[in-house]
């Protein structure tokens, strides 16, 4: 963990922490930096309800109570209570305080990494309106500087600011597929092109995993008359600061896409489809490095859905078997896109059904949150998947749909691991595949 950029007071120059500097001191101090007025409102507002529990797949599809959501959260809340309450310090005169221990810490690792995928639904009901995924983000700050993060998400941050990329991917990788979709569409992907409408991001996922992704954007705005470029100052919006809880590494990766943003002139920067990289850069990242940007941030399905009601996409023929869809935690119920995805369907799919739960109330996937970085969590990741499974039981399509590579890759798995053979694409594809072609 020496590489990970650690530094505790955000005023001074970062520097990076070996692994006896991450001690437990360092971590409550985090902790205690990250209790605010909201965190105190929502603990102190908390009436133990267990509601949250109800909304969450990993105590759902366990029935282990100890992944209830509110008690994931029982490090800070015991840090709120001691330095921070009236009842907290008489305790302490008492010797009757909770303390947090580097023993606790490890066992609540997994509670605050491996079984949550800070999708926000349990926030969405607690009927006092306490933000707990927030409080599990801020929680995982203090677990960080407390040397407690799983090996998974370190390696992946060492590799984010090493390369750009947590999966390690360099320019080159991405060289090789821009000539790839040169030669099979005849069509030329811009790089470090200055003055253009939009700099699209992508994803490593997708990159390595969906490389038809780039094609069928590429397609798209040559179709609409859009201007765009890649660059090769920055390409990834993967955020891994944001997943592993550190706002220093967080807040780099923010800069880069900044700079590369500036350097290119550009009004617009599009995210791809993953979730996570969406909320990090769109609703995260100005408060993280503490200024406006100079451009607009858009969700790449935000952008085909202007497109398509400005009629600069024109499509032909539909898919005719029975389609379902899944809707990212973080895009539709933390970003509010939801009618976007669906009128691109429409455009598309004359036998689309939806999950009987959906948009914001839909059922998280299980992976997001860092969770599918994190390779010890991977037989809590499909227990969490059974949710999602029996909602896809329930509408029986032929294919599922969704916009988001971690997602698309879970529903893959998941669906492989039990046995059940529904193709999973993604939706900008699609579109593609159904374009006009030019005369």
């Amino acid at each position: 963990m020496s590489e990970l950029t650690l530094a505790q007071d955000r005023t001074t120059p970062q520097r990076d922490a070996t692994p006896s500097e991450l001690t437990l001191e360092r971590g409550l101090a985090a902790f205690r930096a990250e209790v605010d007025g909201p965190v105190a409102a929502f603990f102190s507002s908390c009436v133990h309800c267990g509601i949250c529990a109800q909304a969450c797949p990993f105590y759902l599809e366990t029935g282990d109570p100890k992944y209830t959501p509110i008690l994931k959260l029982e490090p800070l809340r015991r840090v709120w209570e001691n330095d921070f309450t009236l009842w907290g310090k008489i305790k302490g005169k008492l010797g009757l305080q909770q303390q947090v221990t580097d023993e606790m810490l490890t066992e609540w690792e997994e509670l605050l990494y491996d079984s949550c995928s800070m999708c926000g639904r349990c926030s969405m009901v607690c009927p006092v309106g306490n933000d707990l995924a927030l409080m599990i983000r801020k929680s995982r700050e203090g677990m960080v500087q407390a040397g407690h993060a799983p090996e998974g998400l370190i390696a992946a941050s060492v590799r984010a600011i090493k390369t750009g990329s947590p999966m390690g991917l360099q320019w080159k990788t991405l060289q090789v597929q821009i000539e790839h979709v040169q030669t099979s569409s005849g069509l030329r992907v811009p790089v470090d092109q200055e003055g253009v409408e939009y700099l699209v991001l992508l994803s490593s996922m997708e990159i390595i995993n969906f490389p038809e992704y780039l094609e069928a954007i590429t397609k798209i705005f040559d179709h609409a008359g859009v201007t765009w470029t890649l660059s090769t100052q920055c390409f990834e919006a993967t955020n891994a600061g944001i997943q592993i809880g550190n706002k220093d590494i967080a807040a780099q990766l923010v800069e880069r896409v900044v700079a590369a943003a500036q350097t290119l002139k550009v009004p617009k920067v599009i995210s791809p489809e993953c979730g996570h990289a969406f909320t990090a850069i769109r609703w995260e990242g100005p408060n993280l490095i503490g200024r406006p940007y100079p451009f607009r941030v858009f969700h790449i399905i935000e952008v085909l859905d202007e497109l398509r009601a400005s009629g600069r996409i024109k499509t032909e023929g539909m898919e005719t078997d029975r389609l379902s869809m899944h809707d990212p935690c973080n895009l539709a119920r933390k970003s509010g896109v939801i009618d976007q995805q669906r009128n691109l369907m429409n455009l598309v799919a004359e036998n689309f059904v939806e999950l009987k739960e959906h948009g914001k109330f839909q059922w998280c996937c299980g992976a997001g949150g860092g969770v599918s970085s994190n390779e010890r969590a991977e037989p809590l990741k499909m227990a969490a998947f059974k949710r999602k499974k029996a909602q896809i039981e329930e509408v029986n399509p032929e294919r599922m749909v969704t916009m988001c590579a971690t997602c698309r890759t879970q529903l893959e798995e998941g669906l492989e691991e039990f046995n059940m053979e529904i193709p999973v694409v993604g939706l900008t594809e699609m579109i593609a595949e159904h374009l006009v072609e030019k005369n």
